[in-house]
């Protein structure tokens, strides 16, 4: 079925289709890649995937995406959660909403991830189920998400940096990704303080003083390290700071950091919950706030904590490493949030990312530009991407 759906759809809330469920399913990807992506806890040696797939009894179909990179056996054991623990919820019923299945499955599946030590699991099944709901609602109401989702002045257009440049000559990857187009590059650093340093300097070298340039430490550091560290690179005119300290710190101490650095603090990616983002936002610590939609809150979860960052002067970045279909995702949900700030796209080789999500919106002069088409705008490629489709069971 194409994506043009017929007018006389069933209505549910808010002027939406209803959502008629058939068939909730997980498939898992793992692409070979030459060089592992680096960072200061962990390394990828290959690039997984998990697609949400969502079909309605008419045959149309909705895509989201569960984050998964890590552990490295990670994607496979949550295309089983999202079977086993929310399939079968979003299956029981047709939802007027994809706000609705969402406040459900977070109801429904509290006790369980607590009771088997896995809430952030849950919570990422769950968020990608809903990326692949607001899908499938936007498509059905033959609209692109990031017009359904926004006001009525949003833009398709929204700027985007090139994200995880390696420890490892990273300057060359950052020629490669200004020749494509990029105008704003974020580092990886935690490798140890001359290598950090070191790095930096090359990057500065060859994109100039002026060009936007982001360092993340991914929670690399103790507070006094990232006190020290923040300092010693404040000469290269960091845009910000990402994850200096683990996520979970006491917000005294990321306070500590924020009144002791010129540089702005980034995170986001690691919390969970409206509460855990209206603390983030309410003590003044965090100037970028990075919800990541695969990995907690979807749409329905990321777009409000979005609009809150906004309104509390803070610049809205969602964070995205992964496939395709996430990323797209995020690109709507930065499109539909509005305000100044970026989307996230992954640098390194990736063949999962293109092929998840064709067509893939254009990149020109550092922004990229969201289509007409209904839903996310892209499809994934199965054909292609068959080679790379691993089972789970």
């Amino acid at each position: 079925m194409t994506d043009n759906r017929k007018a006389d759809a069933p209505a549910g809330a808010h002027g939406l289709p209803l959502l008629r469920l058939a068939k909730v399913e997980a498939l898992v990807f793992r692409a070979p890649v030459e060089v592992p992506v680096q960072t200061s806890f962990g390394i990828m040696y290959d690039r997984p995937a998990v697609l949400v797939r969502v079909e309605d009894r008419d045959g149309m179909v909705g895509w989201g995406e569960i984050w998964c990179n890590f552990p490295g056996v990670g994607a496979e054991h949550r295309a089983r959660v999202l079977e086993s623990c929310v399939a079968p919820i979003l299956l029981e019923k047709d939802w007027e909403h994809p706000g609705e299945a969402f406040d459900t499955l977070c109801r429904r599946l509290h006790v369980l991830g607590i009771q088997s030590g896995e809430p952030g699991t849950m919570a990422q099944a769950v968020a990608g189920a809903d990326l692949a709901l607001w899908d499938l609602a936007a498509r059905l109401a033959g609209k692109p998400l990031w017009r359904l989702l926004g006001r009525s002045d949003a833009s398709p257009r929204v700027q985007a940096y090139a994200s995880g440049l390696s420890p490892t000559r990273p300057e060359e990857l950052a020629a490669q990704k200004r020749e494509q187009g990029y105008r704003a590059f974020k580092l990886k650093v935690g490798f140890g303080a001359e290598r950090d340093l070191g790095n930096l300097r090359a990057l500065r070298e060859l994109l100039g003083p002026q060009t936007t340039l982001m360092v993340d430490a991914n929670q690399a550091w103790a507070p006094a390290e990232a006190i020290a560290m923040s300092r010693r690179i404040a000469d290269f005119g960091p845009a910000w700071l990402e994850e200096p300290i683990a996520a979970d710190s006491a917000l005294a101490d990321w306070k500590a950091i924020a009144s002791a650095t010129t540089i702005p603090l980034a995170a986001g990616e690691n919390l969970r919950g409206q509460a855990a983002f209206d603390e983030a936002i309410a003590s003044g610590a965090f100037a970028v706030i990075q919800p990541d939609a695969g990995k907690w809150g979807g749409f329905s979860g990321c777009l409000p904590v979005a609009r809150q960052a906004i309104a509390h002067g803070r610049l809205f970045c969602p964070h995205w490493l992964g496939g395709g279909i996430g990323l797209v995702a995020s690109m709507h949900l930065k499109a539909a949030a509005g305000g100044p700030g970026y989307v996230e796209v992954d640098a390194n080789p990736n063949p999962l990312r293109d092929l998840m999500a064709t067509p893939m919106p254009p990149l020109d002069d550092g922004a990229v530009t969201l289509s007409e088409r209904p839903g996310l705008g892209v499809t994934p490629d199965m054909e292609v991407l068959r080679g790379f489709l691993r089972g789970h069971r």
